[in-house]
């Protein structure tokens, strides 16, 4: 590889440290990229609020805590409850409310600008943060 034409690869991100660098909750935090995707990491706790992406499944793995997810299908609501360690994508076009245990810490793999609330949400509480995520300060 010539270091001359080769943009500089990225260094490791250690997750349990990123973790310490934030207290805010449902305010992810961009830890890498993907192709077009971000890589976002996310403390969570309480509710979050019903939302929807139209053009975008939404993956979800659980780094620490439980987290339950309200979907809304055609069948009617159901809930998904993920443990430590879990993965579940909500499919595009499906309402869905995220519930976090306290201390629970969230990976979300998005593209790249979609916004955390979707693109269609109910009213947004204080304690959400309606962003397409934030850098990680180091």
């Amino acid at each position: 590889m010539n270091p001359a034409t080769h943009p500089a690869l990225p260094e490791p991100v250690s997750l349990p440290q990123t973790l310490t660098t934030f207290d805010a909750l449902w305010s992810p935090r961009i830890v890498a990229n993907v192709n077009d995707y971000d890589v976002r990491l996310a403390k969570a706790e309480g509710e979050h609020v019903w939302h929807v992406h139209e053009s975008t499944d939404e993956f979800f793995l659980v780094v620490e805590g439980e987290l339950t997810i309200a979907l809304r299908e055609d069948t009617g609501e159901r809930a998904v409850v993920l443990p430590r360690g879990s993965v579940f994508t909500v499919p595009r076009g499906t309402w869905h409310k995220p519930h976090a245990a306290p201390g629970t810490a969230l990976l979300v793999l998005e593209p790249t600008g979609t916004s955390s609330t979707g693109d269609a949400h109910d009213p947004v509480p204080a304690h959400v943060d309606s962003t397409t995520g934030h850098p990680v300060q180091v």
